[in-house]
């Protein structure tokens, strides 16, 4: 044996003072690499050391690997799951068009039968085509109220059993008439840890709507999110489910049902949008909440949202904007040219809305309400939000009202910045308002939007602006900037 290895004698009489330091740096380097796999995992200690919590790994899958959820969620991170069915696809296919991005989107659209000849060969620029499985072969069939309900919900699990589910974090279900925006998705699933149970979407626009489901619900055609670890518990549990609620007749219920049967409660974001309203919804769309606008639903079902273009057009209007900066899509700002008493609403690349009154922020972010309840029975309370009456004859409280007439960079300065353009709609065919001065916006034709292109809007970040305005000319202009602390604006 050579004389520098230790013999066992030699290590069966460490000194009590050695074996203290000994541990104490085993110790060290102990917590030291805990924290370093705890950060790295997301973790907190709190996890860490919860034995409830902990969760052992015996493969480097997508749901459990590290290696996997130490960077952002991107596009590729996102499946879809869209509901169709033959006789809807071919009058939908324009809003799946205007969103869906061949070759970075994910996913497919379910249809309970297979397409007709004139949708042959089926487009590479559409979702590919699925066809739901036969659920007349269910043991439960005989006893389901509403066999299509049963069909969508079961795409869950379909589209499970397809594969190709690699780095997928989230499952993303929306209708064939779901309008999405796909980077303020991915912004929005990117706050949450999708090693976690998350069931993300948001409630009906309707009281009605959530009376008769479920005020905890995610509607599927605003679209809602599962993480890819709560679809690995819930995919085994789904067929026991159906067997449970033959009865409900919605799909979106019966997942709701069967995940509170498994401990998981709906997490709210505003920014998806049922909209279960009849009619037009500038008011809305006008006075968004401050949260990333993710989705539009029922197309079919409102009015076109620019007036003087059909339903496609006015989508791919939109979407015209979107392309520049989906974060502030509908994003409302407002402020104030003092001189003539004017306040400016913006509804970033929608809307903007001059009132000839100094009017606070409190009030014109409560929505005008121009649109109707989706169901005509439906009794007050009517809305999920606060609106304001929209008022034909008070010149004070009605606004002037411009839309969206382009998007260009600006070209004029060596700034990156984006101007849009708003035109007015129609003549208000009002006196002015005397109590604010007299002063007549109805000169004004047209409202022009600055924004500094570089700068992403924070997520529910609130934006002020800055009116530049020369009296009697026809056009005012607008500076989007950041709110100074403590700026009031009112």
């Amino acid at each position: 044996m050579s004389s520098t290895t230790p013999s066992p004698q030699q290590f069966q009489y460490l000194s009590p003072s050695t074996s203290c330091t000994f541990l104490a740096i085993s110790s060290i380097f102990f917590l030291f690499y805990t924290f370093q796999f705890s950060h790295n995992c997301s973790q907190s200690f709190d996890d860490l050391f919860n034995a409830s919590e902990l969760k052992w790994s015996t493969s480097l899958d997508n749901s459990s690997s590290c290696s996997h959820i130490n960077f952002p969620t991107d596009i590729s991170h996102l499946k879809f799951i869209l509901a169709s069915s033959r006789k809807t696809f071919k009058s939908r296919r324009p809003y799946i068009e205007a969103w869906w991005r061949p070759n970075q989107t994910r996913g497919n659209i379910f249809l309970d039968s297979p397409p007709t000849e004139d949708l042959l060969p089926w487009p590479s620029s559409y979702p590919p085509f699925q066809v739901n499985k036969d659920i007349r072969k269910l043991r439960v069939y005989p006893k389901l109220v509403v066999p299509a309900a049963v069909r969508l919900f079961r795409s869950i699990l379909e589209t499970f059993w397809l594969g190709d589910n690699e780095n997928v974090r989230w499952y993303v279900m929306g209708d064939d008439d779901t309008l999405f925006l796909v980077n303020n998705l991915v912004e929005v699933l990117g706050k949450y840890d999708h090693t976690k149970y998350y069931y993300i979407g948001m409630t009906s626009e309707a009281v009605k709507s959530n009376f008769d489901f479920s005020f905890n619900m995610a509607y599927g055609g605003a679209g809602y999110a599962l993480s890819y670890s709560l679809v690995e518990v819930l995919v085994p549990a789904i067929d026991d489910c159906i067997d449970r609620y033959p009865y409900l007749r919605v799909s979106d219920q019966l997942l709701s049902s069967c995940l509170v049967d498994l401990g998981v409660d709906l997490t709210n974001e505003k920014g998806f949008h049922q909209v279960d309203l009849l009619g037009d919804i500038s008011g809305l769309l006008s006075s968004h909440p401050q949260s990333p606008l993710v989705s539009l639903h029922h197309l079919d079902g409102i009015n076109p949202i620019f007036p003087s273009k059909n339903r496609y057009e006015s989508i791919n209007h939109l979407m015209e904007a979107a392309k520049f900066d989906q974060s502030r899509l509908l994003q409302q700002t407002i402020c104030y040219h003092r001189p003539t008493n004017w306040s400016f609403s913006v509804s970033w690349g929608y809307s903007a809305h001059i009132y000839e009154n100094i009017i606070p922020r409190s009030v014109l972010r409560k929505p005008l309400e121009t649109f109707a309840p989706f169901k005509k029975s439906a009794r007050p309370p009517l809305y999920m939000f606060n609106t304001r009456l929209p008022s034909s004859h008070d010149p004070c409280q009605t606004p002037h009202v411009f839309f969206l007439e382009s998007v260009i960079k600006n070209i004029e300065t060596k700034q990156d910045q984006l101007l849009t353009t708003y035109s007015r709609a129609y003549q208000r065919n009002l006196p002015s308002c005397s109590s604010s001065g007299n002063h007549s916006a109805d000169h004004i034709t047209h409202i022009r939007v600055v924004l500094q292109e570089t700068r992403r809007r924070q997520g529910a970040e609130v934006e002020c602006c800055d009116v530049e305005y020369v009296a009697a000319a026809n056009v005012a202009d607008i500076k989007l900037r950041s709110c100074i602390i403590g700026e009031v604006i009112a």
